[in-house]
């Protein structure tokens, strides 16, 4: 599914992180052709060097790697880096935004913590 972009981040790093979830999805497997540049600018009706900047995050954090005359392609440990990175930067944030805004609220860990599990196996508040 091609996700719709938005202004939250610049369109580069949206286009970086809907290839990363495609990997984590299992559309790519490792060692497998993705998007070029110019096949993701007409998906997103974008130009192809906004696009070529999101595909070269990724192949700087050696997600994809580029084969010369051929394009980029998913490298053999890509799933355990975006796992590595979203774990260590995006769930940390996420925590520490939720932590912070828990304190503000004087909601207890005991309090936020249930509100986790009750999340997480999908019950319903009351």
């Amino acid at each position: 599914m091609i996700p719709h972009l938005d202004g939250s981040k610049p369109i580069y790093v949206q286009i970086s992180e809907w290839l990363e979830t495609e990997i984590l999805n299992g559309n790519f497997e490792k060692d497998q052709k993705i998007y070029s540049q110019y096949q993701l600018a007409e998906m997103f009706t974008i130009n192809p060097a906004t696009a070529a900047k999101g595909l070269n995050i990724l192949a700087d954090e050696e997600i994809l790697y580029k084969k010369r005359g051929l394009g980029m392609f998913v490298a053999e440990a890509a799933k355990d880096t975006i796992l590595k990175k979203r774990k260590n930067q995006t769930l940390k944030r996420l925590v520490l935004e939720i932590v912070m805004e828990a304190a503000r609220l004087n909601v207890s860990k005991n309090e936020l913590l249930e509100m986790i599990r009750k999340e997480e196996i999908g019950e319903e508040e009351e």
